[in-house]
């Protein structure tokens, strides 16, 4: 399956944006990421490789594109799931750009942007990442301008949807993606037929309204994916998507459903900053 992969990744990375230069190494980045190493790295955790079922990592960065020798920024890393599994192939060639919250805007944001470099201080699998912020009303900072090859978000639309800010989100990904850089977006999955008010709730988002957003930022559908779809998802629960795991917001109450479902349904959604 891996050799399969890394066959897709070199047809992606024809058509992928010239990478930036590094001093990392004299050496010449290979061709394609090593996901097997990456996955198997002694930095991730037994929880975090049981959820690789689920988010279909080498797919997914093989369908974007990822080469190692890129300037990539993951927006909203979180505790950083994804980093895990970027930092290593970007290590000794690329950048990431970490663009983590605001501290000073909550004390939740405070806590894991600390969480989070305290797992990059743990490591030196992670000497590539700068950890850089990305917020409402804080959009110029997530990299410097026309740097990145790439940018990625995983299931973070939604929060900026809610937090009336995604229009602004995407612009500055417009802005720190050098002309030909790709937008690699995963989100949540709501049926195009459902009402626009059950985007504000529910953590799932319509691929309509994704695509509408790029689109004003001056992006262009490139391609998608059902790599990460999931038709046992039904986006209609209780509690909206953290009813899935990995939250299981109703505790035990149809917990055994909920973990027969799995993840949630997710849009996988490739889009291009015109090179002019």
């Amino acid at each position: 399956m891996i050799r399969t992969i890394l066959a897709a990744a070199l047809v992606s990375a024809a058509a992928a944006p010239a990478a930036a230069q590094h001093d990392h190494s004299h050496q010449a980045a290979p061709a394609a990421p090593d996901y097997a190493a990456a996955l198997a790295g002694a930095h991730r955790s037994e929880a975090n490789r049981a959820r690789d079922q689920y988010r279909h990592p080498a797919e997914t960065l093989a369908f974007f594109g990822l080469t190692p020798g890129m300037t990539v920024v993951e927006v909203a890393p979180g505790g950083g799931w994804y980093t895990e599994v970027l930092a290593p192939i970007l290590s000794d060639h690329g950048k990431l750009y970490a663009a983590q919250g605001i501290p000073e805007a909550s004390e939740y944001a405070a806590k894991s942007l600390a969480a989070y470099q305290a797992k990059l201080g743990s490591n030196p699998v992670y000497k590539a990442v700068d950890v850089t912020k990305f917020g409402k009303d804080h959009y110029d900072g997530l990299a410097p301008a026309g740097s990145a090859d790439m940018v990625l978000t995983f299931r973070n639309v939604h929060n900026w949807y809610m937090a009336d800010f995604a229009g602004d989100a995407f612009k500055a990904f417009y802005t720190a993606l050098k002309p030909g850089g790709v937008l690699g977006v995963v989100e949540h999955r709501l049926p195009e037929d459902r009402p626009d008010a059950a985007m504000k709730s529910s953590g799932y988002m319509k691929r309509s309204v994704i695509v509408a957003l790029a689109e004003a930022a001056g992006f262009k559908l490139a391609g998608e994916s059902q790599v990460n779809a999931n038709p046992k998802d039904t986006a209609d629960w209780p509690n909206g998507v953290w009813s899935l795991p990995p939250n299981f917001r109703e505790g035990d109450k149809d917990r055994a459903k909920y973990a027969a479902i799995g993840e949630s349904d997710r849009m996988t959604l490739k889009f291009v900053k015109p090179a002019s």
